[in-house]
């Protein structure tokens, strides 16, 4: 499932699995992790952090870059907002008060553009509760929406949770309520495709529209004999037809949602919906359905590279595919792929052990330390090989 459980960036919260692993690098590799990404201005999307340290204050959000997060905010109380739409960088700016970019240090004082919801503060959900939360005694994961970009607790939700590539939570739905009817036909996995209660021939029309009207909504090719004929060499006004761009002529391109809207499927109106990673292509854009995804502020949902998918994809396509850790876990074999990643998450809790310790003791963690502690890991790791387990 490609909208993933939030990842904590501190150790303490540090959990390796797997699917995290290669998830959490993908989202890292999709950014620049040496330049601010300021002077790129709103960047279309990227990994997005905030620092508690220069900007605690709720009521004055500001986010950074990747770059600025490792080269800026060292050893600051650093948390991820894993990656964020149309976002520029604020390192630096008024928000932070004296402190100074160190990549860019000349920037504008605010991004007016940017936008900013309760994650800035560490607060997630519809239950405006922080992640990880301590006081949370359910072991449940966070799954963010792809409209608001918030992250919710899965049993928050209000609906059964799918395991398909994007979400759109129930407050998003409403507000772009168009969602709802493309909900009752694209939103479920192939083999519920085909809704209970609908009947034989309202299916196969709906897959036979889809079969036949693909993805584009160009207008219909203008033959030699129209480019030919004269046309009128005055402004005038358009008709009805021409501003909805779905005309009654038999050679128009139909609207796919009035279409959905016709075949009277039984919909839910409630909880958030999953759905397909190919459910964006099969958006109507004729003029009026592009409209009211403006109007409703989800003019994105049109843009294919737009989905986490697709930022990801671009960040393998980028040099920091050859990521020392990115190419070791790559030339791995599924066996040392396994090992590699139980080996980190051992070590991960062997260090969070060991600064627990010594801040219980109130002594320094020092060299001499981790080096005895990684000995002890590696003893432990040849007594494994030695009896057969790995």
């Amino acid at each position: 499932m490609a909208a993933k459980k939030a990842v904590g960036s501190q150790l303490d919260d540090l959990v390796v699995n797997e699917e995290e692993l290669e998830h959490v690098l993908r989202v890292i590799a999709g950014s620049d992790s040496e330049n601010c990404s300021y002077s790129l201005g709103y960047v279309k999307r990227q990994a997005v952090f905030a620092c508690n340290t220069c900007t605690p204050d709720a009521s004055q959000p500001a986010g950074i870059c990747l770059a600025c997060a490792n080269n800026c905010h060292d050893g600051h109380d650093i948390f991820e907002l894993y990656t964020k739409r149309n976002f520029r960088c604020d390192c630096g700016n008024s928000k932070f008060g004296d402190f100074q970019c160190k990549l860019t240090p000349a920037k504008d004082e605010k991004n007016s553009k940017n936008l900013y919801n309760h994650n800035f503060s560490g607060r997630y959900c519809s239950c405006d509760r922080p992640f990880p939360d301590k006081e949370d005694k359910v072991n449940d994961e966070m799954i963010q929406c792809v409209i608001c970009e918030d992250w919710f607790h899965t049993r928050h939700l209000r609906c059964e949770v799918e395991e398909l590539d994007e979400m759109v939570c129930e407050d998003c739905m409403n507000k772009a309520p168009f969602l709802w009817t493309y909900a009752a036909h694209l939103s479920v996995s192939p083999e519920q495709k085909e809704h209970k209660d609908e009947p034989v021939e309202e299916a196969k029309k709906k897959e036979d529209f889809l079969e036949s009207s693909e993805i584009s909504h160009e207008e219909p090719s203008t033959s030699l004999e129209q480019k030919e004929t004269p046309t009128r060499s005055f402004p005038r006004k358009r008709s009805h037809e021409d501003m909805t761009d779905c005309p009654g002529e038999t050679n128009a391109v139909a609207c796919k949602l009035k279409h959905f809207q016709s075949l009277h499927v039984p919909r839910r109106q409630q909880g958030a919906v999953f759905w397909q990673s190919s459910w964006r292509s099969l958006l109507c854009t004729c003029t009026s359905c592009k409209r009211a995804y403006v109007a409703a502020q989800v003019h994105f949902l049109m843009d294919l590279s737009d989905s986490l998918l697709a930022y990801e994809q671009k960040g393998l396509d980028k040099p920091f595919g050859k990521h020392p850790l990115m190419t070791l876990t790559s030339s791995m074999d599924r066996v040392q792929q396994l090992e590699f990643i139980y080996g980190c998450n051992e070590m991960a809790t062997a260090v969070t052990a060991l600064f627990h310790k010594c801040a219980g003791e109130n002594k320094e963690v020092t060299a001499e330390a981790v080096y005895e502690l990684f000995q002890e890991l590696q003893a432990k790791k040849q007594r494994n090989v030695n009896t057969g387990y790995q």
